[in-house]
């Protein structure tokens, strides 16, 4: 299943060039009816001959007479096994329609290959018109007597068609070919199959927060969690969802988060469940996971949940020892390695950009700590959610992460979701949890955080301070 694109006025592309061999058709090297042992016909294709072929420089007739002579095979041979190999030409169906839908977005498309004037016309015969009718224009090597990867086929597509390489896609199964389309500022693709290109095309042409939305409204009420062992697990904590009416309440982590969240309970009952926080601290002063004694854990992400909830309510200062040591742990990196239950350095970072947009006093105290400690993390391999967390995170103060969004942008899936993004974990089973739902609305978030984060920039240059903010201004969809 994927998302449709729907225009190119939110894409920063607006052409894309693919190859013809291997990308748009397929073909068998090695067919019934060939007379040349495949490695020797991969060797011919290779060959100075067959380039001077396709650039147009010498005709057919005359390449199959310096193959038979050059590689001591019969002329008959050299015909047969090359008419043999053009018979298994197929066109790729799938990428077609991928192409039809990209032109209906408003996409410019070109075709660009490195083939003889009679296999371009042969091929052309292998396909339907209408596919045909969805390029804007097809470049051959016969026609400009040069092949990629020379850089002067490059400049001579170029300047025919007029494009801007840096809002140009390229598409072909070579990666020398890649690499020159690269040195002239086109976002280059390798072939390596449909499901990959499908992915990166949507990636690159569509909007991922239109897209993102759309999973999240097609998904609306399905969207439950999952374990690294693929049991599904229908609970509220990833989605980020209310504390239940019925009060049964078992940890202090899923209760801070729901009493911060939902709006709707009185100040009465949110202070007696503080209240019973506050008896259940340990003898440093530390609030523990569960709402219990006999069950005494303490986890650094989730005294930063509690901390949120006690200062969004005026009641911070009850914590200070709790307070003090959060920052102890930033100082030092204790979460470098996760929590006892959360996977990630960056969950902990999320959580404490939440926490300080709670506080002005929390906020006076940490973010020059703070500030640091997201430094250190940008451009860090990572999940999706991972990554949405720290550009968010990083945009709360002012910090631009263009590369963890670059990052980010490409882990989106066919059908507009992020579904890498493990979030906690049970100690006990090393079962991991995560919520495509909760990972895609944070990652529409970040994207769209960056995006102000850049134009703020760039709207109040390079002698003003950086503007930061709050992801809250950045609407997030009800998962």
């Amino acid at each position: 299943m994927h998302t449709p694109i729907a225009s190119s006025s939110s894409s920063p592309f607006k052409n894309v060039i693919f190859d013809l061999g291997d990308v748009l058709f397929s073909w068998k090297p090695s067919p019934r009816g060939m007379r040349i042992p495949p490695l020797t016909f991969k060797h011919i294709l290779r060959s100075v001959i067959w380039f001077d072929h396709e650039k147009g420089l010498i005709s057919q007739e005359e390449a199959y007479n310096l193959i038979s002579r050059e590689y001591d095979i019969s002329i008959d041979d050299v015909i047969s096994s090359f008419d043999a190999a053009r018979e298994t030409l197929q066109p790729n169906e799938q990428v077609f329609e991928l192409i039809r839908e990209i032109k209906d977005a408003g996409f410019r498309i070109f075709a660009m290959s490195n083939i003889s004037s009679f296999d371009c016309a042969f091929t052309e015969s292998k396909a339907d018109p209408a596919h045909w009718a969805l390029f804007e224009r097809v470049f051959t090597s016969a026609a400009a007597h040069e092949r990629k990867p020379h850089l002067g086929f490059y400049s001579h597509v170029i300047s025919e068609a007029g494009l801007d390489p840096a809002r140009t896609i390229f598409v072909d199964d070579k990666s020398e070919n890649v690499l020159t389309a690269r040195s002239f500022g086109m976002h280059g693709i390798r072939f390596e199959g449909f499901e990959s290109l499908s992915r990166q095309l949507r990636n690159l042409c569509g909007d991922p927060v239109e897209r993102g939305n759309a999973f999240l409204s097609e998904n609306k009420g399905k969207l439950f969690s999952t374990t690294s062992r693929g049991f599904v697990l229908d609970e509220n904590y990833s989605q980020l969802l209310i504390w239940e009416a019925t009060g049964d309440r078992d940890d202090l982590d899923c209760t801070a988060i729901g009493l911060t969240v939902y709006t709707h309970l009185n100040l009465e009952t949110k202070n007696s469940v503080m209240d019973e926080i506050i008896s259940l601290r340990t003898a440093d002063g530390l609030v523990p996971v569960y709402f219990t004694k006999t069950r005494p854990r303490i986890d650094l992400a989730v005294c930063i949940n509690v901390l949120t909830l006690f200062y969004r309510h005026n009641r911070g200062h009850e914590l200070d020892a709790v307070l003090d040591w959060v920052y102890n742990c930033v100082l030092h990196g204790a979460y470098l390695d996760g929590t006892l239950y959360y996977t990630t350095p960056e969950v902990v970072l999320w959580f404490l950009y939440r926490l300080l947009q709670s506080s002005p006093r929390v906020r006076q105290r940490f973010e020059p700590l703070f500030k640091r400690r997201i430094t250190e993390r940008l451009n860090m391999d990572g999940n999706s959610l991972a990554l949405a967390m720290r550009i968010i995170a990083a945009a709360s103060v002012g910090i631009e992460s263009p590369l963890d969004v670059k990052k980010l942008l490409a882990l989106q899936q066919q059908d507009g979701s992020w579904t890498d993004g493990w979030f906690y974990k049970f100690p006990r089973t090393s079962l991991c949890v995560k919520n495509d739902g909760f990972a895609t609305a944070l990652a529409m978030q970040a994207i769209q955080v960056a995006e102000k984060l850049k134009n703020d920039n760039s709207h109040w240059g390079a002698t003003y301070s950086s503007p930061s903010f709050s992801a809250s201004s950045i609407q997030l969809p009800m998962l």
